[in-house]
């Protein structure tokens, strides 16, 4: 049976400044495949590896040593198709609006599938459909980017790349900085894209909280290492190694604890507030009470 994978490493190691009083492995032997159409978070302390890992999967950085491939193809084979894979795997860094630069709206978007050498009428479409995804309107297509708010900005930026459709968009910390409506609204578009694209989405975050809302699966980096790529409740089910790695579960999660060490018979997979709210309402309804 052919594989759902649509991105894999093999042995995939980098190490910067190598060879120097520097030297200091990122990425350290790294076998990982992921599959297609999914909504993936990437957690990870300050200095796992995670960020670099990322810009590996669209040829931004080569290997020291080892593979990324890209539907089963080494992506770094040919240094002639690092373009195409560029397109099909969109990196979104920290803060993207601070990339934004053309006169109006409409022109920052349109500006990767302009270079996709898609024509005008299929530019249009793109940018119209993609601002309508990412929650902004016609009217502010035609504003300079410059005088948009903040929240504004980040996802004018971010529908820059999206307008490109890749098959992989991977988002670094998209919510940095953002006030909680701000974030809240900018992951449900993400979420609603990645379903009505059937695209592949990685989400970097440091908030245990959002990859709990809003991921199936969770990749974990650890010292440069992978620590582990599975099911986001699998991988909250093993609090005591996350927290021995500087990690810690969603704060739901503990109060859930709580309430189950005071006799409440609730699930132990609670790890949002949607969860916990409708187990202890089911707990109500049947007349729950902690044990005497």
């Amino acid at each position: 049976m052919k594989s759902l994978s649509i991105l894999e490493t093999e042995d995939l190691t980098y190490t910067y400044s190598a060879g120097t009083p520097f030297e200091k492995t990122a990425v350290d032997h790294v076998n990982l495949s992921i599959e297609k159409n999914a909504m993936i978070g990437v957690i990870g302390h300050t200095g796992s590896g995670k960020s670099t890992l990322m810009q590996h999967f669209n040829g931004l950085l080569r290997p020291t040593s080892g593979k990324v491939l890209l539907d089963g193809q080494d992506i770094w084979a040919d240094k002639k198709r690092l373009r195409d894979v560029r397109f099909r795997v969109g990196l979104v860094f920290q803060y993207p609006e601070y990339q934004l630069f053309e006169e109006t709206v409409y022109k920052d978007i349109s500006f990767g599938p302009k270079n996709m050498g898609l024509s005008d009428a299929q530019i249009k479409e793109r940018v119209l459909e993609t601002a309508e995804m990412i929650g902004l309107s016609e009217e502010l297509l035609k504003r300079s980017p410059f005088a948009l708010s903040g929240g504004q900005k980040r996802r004018a930026a971010i529908a820059g790349v999206m307008a490109m459709r890749p098959e992989i968009l991977i988002l670094d910390e998209p919510c940095a900085g953002l006030d909680p409506k701000g974030r809240d609204k900018l992951l449900r578009r993400i979420c609603e894209y990645q379903k009505k694209t059937q695209s592949t989405v990685l989400l970097v975050s440091h908030s245990m909280e959002d990859v709990a809302e809003y991921t199936q699966k969770l990749l974990v980096m650890n010292k440069s290492k992978l620590f582990c790529y599975d099911d986001t409740a699998a991988v909250f089910r093993r609090t005591e190694e996350l927290s021995a790695m500087g990690l810690r579960i969603p704060q739901i999660a503990g109060v859930m604890h709580t309430l189950r060490q005071k006799g409440y018979a609730l699930p132990e997979d609670i790890y949002t507030v949607e969860q916990a709210r409708d187990a202890i309402l089911t707990l109500l309804r049947k007349g729950g009470a902690a044990a005497c």
